[in-house]
């Protein structure tokens, strides 16, 4: 058995006999997926909180590095950051987690997630012994569903959200109403309310429009190579500045972008994602893979372009057409293999997914001439 296991086991045993002062007060929320999840989370994420009493204090738990999209939530509520690397090998640090979630005392535990770790966000749970604890069934995880199996004494309920390929926010958004016994729309993706926003970054001048261009991605393959933008960059009208975004580490990692900072009126920005909302809001077109940015991008109303793999069909991008906003567009090309999560079972073509090779040039720079038209921008 593996110490964290060990640990726990023992830490909940103890639990179960500790006393705790006063009655069981506040919401604990679980979302324990990343950057881009959890804006697509703050977009559900109000009528989750409509389940606290008067008063009643809500907590967010978020994996650490999503909390840089902790702004988006709905105010009053609060971000806990879990770094999830260090529970699963740091037993200090993981008991120091659970004992602060076991003390907190909340009366409600959701955890909002349909793909879940017996181990790491579901130890949250158990630390929690909360009176009430809900979520879904879980993702079925040939590797871990007997452990996930024996987790479900965790939970006083269980919905069953249906077929594993559905979009995340349309199943949130139904697991939200099972919760609350109403029945709503799934939210469109689009334009989270203004007071959770700074106000759009505008142009200096009229006839100084920009174009933010976002071609990173932790997973290399879904990205598409220079040539692509430096051709969008070059349709562009020529008045029009190019903003190049993402971290430092991303540019070294991916020298051969830099080549594209040498084309006139392109520059680079690598501010963190809160930062970067007042230029995406001032923005004449985003154009993005999908990651998180591209999430964002759309989530506060800028006229977006995706340039998207197949992997994710079904499930997160191209949106469902329930929740798909106005101001996104979506290219991609359609492949038998598609919704596979990123676990491509083909050889790459030119360093990139078979589905993001086959993306179509020519598509992509009509879409962005025909955004800009609509923004208001043409030559």
């Amino acid at each position: 058995m593996k110490p964290f296991r060990i640990l726990d086991w023992w830490l909940n045993r103890k639990r179960r006999s500790t006393p705790r002062p006063g009655t069981a007060r506040g919401v604990l929320l679980i979302s324990s997926g990343g950057l881009g999840d959890t804006v697509l989370f703050a977009h559900v994420a109000g009528r989750f909180v409509r389940l606290a009493e008067k008063d009643e204090p809500v907590t967010v738990a978020l994996r650490s590095d999503a909390m840089k999209m902790a702004f988006l939530l709905p105010a009053g509520v609060r971000g806990l950051g879990v770094d999830f690397d260090r529970l699963r090998r740091d037993l200090g640090y993981r008991r120091r987690v659970t004992d602060d979630i076991f003390k907190a005392h909340y009366r409600l535990v959701v955890h909002t997630d349909y793909l879940r770790h017996p181990d790491l966000d579901e130890a949250l749970v158990a630390a929690a012994q909360a009176p009430e604890a809900v979520a879904m069934e879980p993702r079925p995880w040939p590797k871990y569903d007997a452990r996930l199996g024996q987790n479900r004494r965790l939970y006083g309920r269980l919905y069953d959200s249906g077929d594993p390929r559905l979009d995340k926010v349309v199943r949130w958004s139904r697991f939200a109403d099972w919760l609350s016994g109403a029945e709503e729309s799934p939210p469109p993706v689009a334009l989270l309310p203004g007071e959770r926003l700074p106000p759009a970054e505008t142009a200096e001048a009229a006839d100084d429009p920009f174009v933010v261009m976002q071609p990173f991605s932790a997973v290399r393959q879904k990205q598409s190579p220079p040539a692509l933008y430096r051709r969008l960059i070059e349709s562009l009208p020529s008045a029009t500045r190019v903003v190049i975004t993402g971290t430092r580490s991303d540019l070294d990692a991916n020298g051969e972008f830099k080549t594209l900072l040498d084309l006139p009126g392109v520059t680079f920005d690598d501010r963190v994602f809160e930062n970067l909302v007042p230029m995406l809001r001032g923005a004449r077109l985003v154009v993005s893979v999908d990651t998180a940015l591209m999430h964002l991008a759309a989530a506060v109303g800028a006229p977006t372009l995706c340039l998207a793999s197949a992997a994710y069909v079904g499930e997160i991008v191209p949106y469902d057409p329930a929740i798909t906003p106005p101001n996104a567009r979506f290219v991609h090309h359609s492949m038998p293999c598609e919704g596979c999560l990123g676990d491509c079972v083909l050889p790459a073509e030119n360093g990139m997914f078979p589905c993001v090779a086959a993306l179509d040039e020519d598509q992509i720079l009509a879409a962005a001439a025909d955004i800009l038209a609509a923004s208001g921008e043409t030559e």
